[in-house]
């Protein structure tokens, strides 16, 4: 598939923990630049940031040690765009359900149920109705949250099970799946449009 935007844009990949390689693939893919993060001023000189799948508290700990808490705060209050799948969903959200020790950014206003469709046993793959996308998305769920609720200003872009698993704030799109692991590109083309719009705003 053809990415929708014809500009090159440099996309970081928080690389603390997780699925990171499968996203670069997916960019290069579609002819953007992965920029691999590793500390915060490396975030300075990307279009776009996708907080990738993993172990949502091993990458807390690792943004911590290396200072990238706040500075991904201050990128997301510059309106730059973030994808956060899976794990990077967790983060992103407000508040968790029923959590001993809360991984939170506090940027997008959910509330999340971590492992909400179980543990690595129960993955499974799904088609979803995803608002934007004309055709059945297949998406891949491993140890996967789920949104419980979300702010008025959330818009939900896909459920399954009456559990929300897609939704998009401003300049923050999360999915609880992993849109890397798949053949197709339609939903990081989804985020990529987001990136395209910002930079039309700052010409």
């Amino acid at each position: 598939m053809n990415s929708m935007s014809r500009n090159k844009y440099r996309i970081g990949i928080l690389s603390m923990q997780g699925a990171t390689e499968e996203h670069a693939g997916q960019l290069r893919d579609l002819g953007h630049e992965p920029i691999l993060i590793k500390n915060k001023e490396m975030l300075e000189n990307v279009d776009g940031l996708i907080i990738p799948g993993g172990e949502s508290t091993a990458i807390w700990r690792l943004m911590k040690k290396n200072k990238l808490i706040e500075a991904v705060q201050q990128f997301a209050q510059l309106k730059k765009p973030i994808f956060g799948t899976c794990a990077g969903l967790v983060l992103l959200g407000k508040s968790q359900v029923e959590t001993e020790e809360p991984v939170s950014l506090k940027l997008m206003d959910i509330k999340v149920k971590r492992n909400g469709f179980g543990r690595q046993k129960d993955s499974f793959e799904a088609n979803l109705d995803v608002k934007g996308i004309k055709e059945a998305y297949p998406a891949v769920f491993i140890r996967a949250p789920y949104i419980e609720s979300v702010g008025e200003n959330v818009e939900v872009l896909a459920a399954y099970d009456n559990k929300i698993v897609a939704a998009r704030e401003d300049n923050l799109l999360v999915a609880a799946f992993h849109p890397e692991l798949t053949d197709d590109n339609r939903f990081l083309e989804l985020f990529l449009s987001m990136v395209g719009e910002k930079s039309v705003l700052m010409i």
